[in-house]
């Protein structure tokens, strides 16, 4: 019996489509098997393979490849089966509408805050990300929301640093769990503020993370505290429609 000592075929063909991202949606084969350390020709069939199913599309200008519309029929199901998105939906409409600025939910990998849900701004200048966006900078709202409920030493995994930055960072996250909500005030992106609050399941755990996310001239350090409470109150609702309890903050 013949055992495989090296990466899947499959596995390859994950790698090529995570290759892909929003600063980047267009990459060539060159780019490709750079990243992940495959020859050019046994990327080309990949990507061969994978336009022939609709999951990359050729960019005719450039001969570069971007992610295709078949991505969204295999991820369709999985997003409309989230009882989380689908019941933050209409929470979130009204949490765009009554603060004028982006609203958005994401779940948490283990590692990664994912964007599930989004309701634009109605402002023409505003901050989106397209859907399946990961954030793992710790300095990012959403993140510090779900690493508020992790153990110190995931933290220290996730965070890096000293002693003294692990132990500033702790005391941040006390802050958000106290406060209930976090702020990223232009951390992450001088151009941006984030607001993220907690929602809870009947279990009383930490299953995703309401978001409001605002160009940062629009937004002042004051304004930043309304926001908190809108995102909170919002969250706070989303987690009663699952059959949660809020935390008192």
């Amino acid at each position: 019996m013949e055992f495989m000592t090296g990466p899947s075929p499959i596995s390859n063909a994950v790698a090529v489509l995570r290759c892909f991202s929003v600063d980047e949606p267009l990459l060539g084969v060159t780019d490709i098997a750079a990243r992940i350390g495959l020859h050019k020709s046994s990327v080309s069939r990949i990507l061969a393979i994978l336009e022939s199913e609709g999951l990359v599309e050729r960019d005719e200008p450039t001969r570069r490849f971007r992610l295709g519309l078949g991505i969204i029929g295999i991820a369709g199901p999985l997003l409309a089966d989230l009882d989380e998105r689908r019941v933050a939906y209409p929470a979130l409409r009204e949490l765009a509408e009554r603060t004028g600025e982006t609203s958005a939910l994401l779940l948490w990998n283990g590692s990664e805050a994912v964007s599930v849900e989004q309701i634009p701004s109605r402002h023409q200048v505003k901050h989106t990300t397209t859907l399946g966006t990961r954030y793992a900078t710790t300095l990012s709202a959403s993140v510090q929301v779900f690493l508020a409920a992790e153990t110190a030493e995931r933290v220290r995994e996730a965070l890096g640093g000293t002693d003294e930055e692990l132990e500033a960072y702790l005391a941040r996250l006390a802050e958000v769990s106290e406060r209930g909500y976090a702020v990223n005030y232009g951390e992450t992106s001088s151009e941006e503020v984030g607001v993220a609050a907690p929602v809870y399941d009947h279990r009383g755990e930490i299953v995703a993370a309401v978001l409001i996310s605002a160009p940062r001239f629009r937004i002042s350090p004051e304004q930043v505290t309304d926001l908190g409470k809108a995102c909170a109150e919002t969250a706070a609702d989303v987690t009663r429609r699952l059959g949660g309890s809020p935390r008192a903050s």
